[in-house]
């Protein structure tokens, strides 16, 4: 019987891994409000053909099940962490992996460690959360690589307009000579520009998918420049030599709080491996803590195993929360 289910249970993983690579593989081109999206950023209207329609295939399921999800406000934050990532990922796509990394954690609890169904429901849940702890550290990592690029841009796009090139043309300098993710998101400006959005509306844009302090205020100094005039290269100077001198502060306190962080990432693993490796050295004195056995805390419901796991993943995370919250230092 336990065979069958392992069996079932993997073939499912299967299936649903295979609908993930049928859909990431079947993308097709979409409409033109679609593909002008994905340069401008804002919903754009355009007047199609009415014939057009029957001289073009229609979009696959992934992409209609996307536009359903993209259009509905829960959904939304989830859209905007995955551009923030830059990650090549659809909404829908987005769910289909979390399904597939809960399903297989579950898989692989239920081979290596126990067949308690609440067990499995945990492995499935901390599985699901792989994708969004994967789209968050790629999203910082991201924002701190565009922070530290920040105070060169400025110099480079300073350079450019003393020497007398205009500001698309600095932003084009700037897409063209330093590396991402800086180079990509000022080349997205220039596109949308180009595109027919104006100046503001585009920086705008960069802003939503990189919300850094330091480029909200360069976006405010373009912004009141192109309202009433003035030395933008000297504003920017200005500006870019409090950015450096934050980024230098910012890496000395890094460097002081390491120990700090360090602490806290060893009090919230060290617990589990050193309970991965009792389970692996003595399954059978381990999964005492998880068996449906007395003594209960609610008989027949609620074993003392569970409450002493839950107990400690409490504390583990209130530890870790507490420590990022010491050693995380504004600027």
């Amino acid at each position: 019987m336990n065979s069958l289910i392992l069996l079932l249970v993997l073939l499912l993983l299967l299936m649903i891994f295979g609908a993930l690579i049928a859909f990431v593989v079947s993308r097709r081109s979409s409409d033109v409000d679609e593909r002008l999206e994905q340069f401008v950023g804002v919903e754009t209207t355009l007047d199609i053909p009415d014939d057009f329609e029957e001289t073009r295939s229609g979009p696959d399921a992934a992409d209609r099940l996307d536009k359903l999800l993209s259009g509905r406000s829960f959904f939304e934050p989830i859209r905007s962490r995955i551009s923030k990532a830059d990650v090549k990922l659809r909404v829908s796509e987005y769910f289909m992996a979390m399904g597939v990394a809960g399903l297989t954690a579950a898989g692989l609890a239920y081979v290596l460690i126990n067949h308690n169904p609440v067990v499995l429901i945990v492995a499935f849940v901390v599985g699901m959360r792989i994708p969004k702890i994967y789209i968050n550290f790629t999203a910082n990592k991201r924002m701190r690589t565009f922070d530290d690029q920040l105070g060169d841009t400025l110099n480079l796009w300073v350079n450019a307009l003393r020497s007398g090139y205009s500001v698309l043309q600095a932003l084009e300098t700037i897409a063209t000579e330093l590396p991402p993710p800086v180079s990509k998101e000022f080349e997205r400006v220039v596109q949308e520009v180009r595109l027919g959005l104006s100046m503001p509306k585009a920086l705008d844009n960069m802003y939503h998918r990189v919300p850094s302090e330091d480029l909200d205020l360069v976006i405010t100094a373009v912004n009141i420049q192109r309202e009433v005039g003035g030395n933008l290269a000297e504003v920017l100077d200005t500006i870019s030599f409090t950015i450096r001198e934050r980024v230098r502060i910012k890496g000395e306190i890094r460097a002081l709080t390491a120990q700090g962080r360090a602490s806290g990432w060893i009090i919230s693993i060290l617990p589990i491996a050193l309970g991965l490796l009792l389970y692996i050295i003595n399954p059978t004195y381990v999964s005492e803590l998880w068996v449906m056995e007395d003594p209960f805390v609610i008989p027949g419901v609620i074993p003392c195993g569970w409450l002493v796991l839950g107990f400690g993943g409490i504390m583990i995370g209130s530890g870790a929360f507490a420590i990022s919250k010491i050693v995380d230092i504004e600027v």
